[in-house]
């Protein structure tokens, strides 16, 4: 697949908002006990891990400060590790990565 990485990119950016739209109000105790939140946030978190993978390596070349590789793996976490999904992990990544992550996404997009 040869899409423009302007198309991964948007699919991340629509994945981090639904995240943070899905996480608003809630609070690390709801987030655990909440299995289909759970099953939103990790499937948003999936897509971001496969627009990842299918971004050029020239392109991530660009951007070497960001964790291509650690991103892509924790999808590979997710899809095959659901049976031991690390919630408490994925909670940090929401709270701590991500929204850093939005700001480097929607920098990349202003600078096609």
């Amino acid at each position: 697949m040869n899409k423009d990485p302007q198309v991964f990119l948007k699919h991340i950016l629509e994945s981090i908002e639904w995240i943070e739209k899905e996480m608003e109000v809630v609070s690390k105790d709801e987030f655990i006990k909440n299995v289909p939140t759970q099953d939103i946030v990790i499937r948003r978190l999936e897509i971001i891990g496969e627009a990842v993978k299918n971004l050029p390596g020239d392109f991530k070349k660009k951007y070497p400060d960001i964790p291509w590789q650690k991103i892509s793996g924790l999808r590979d976490k997710l899809i095959h590790g659901y049976f031991g999904v690390d919630l408490g992990l994925v909670w940090e990544i929401i709270k701590k990565d991500l929204p850093l992550f939005k700001i480097q996404i929607q920098h990349m997009l202003r600078n096609k």
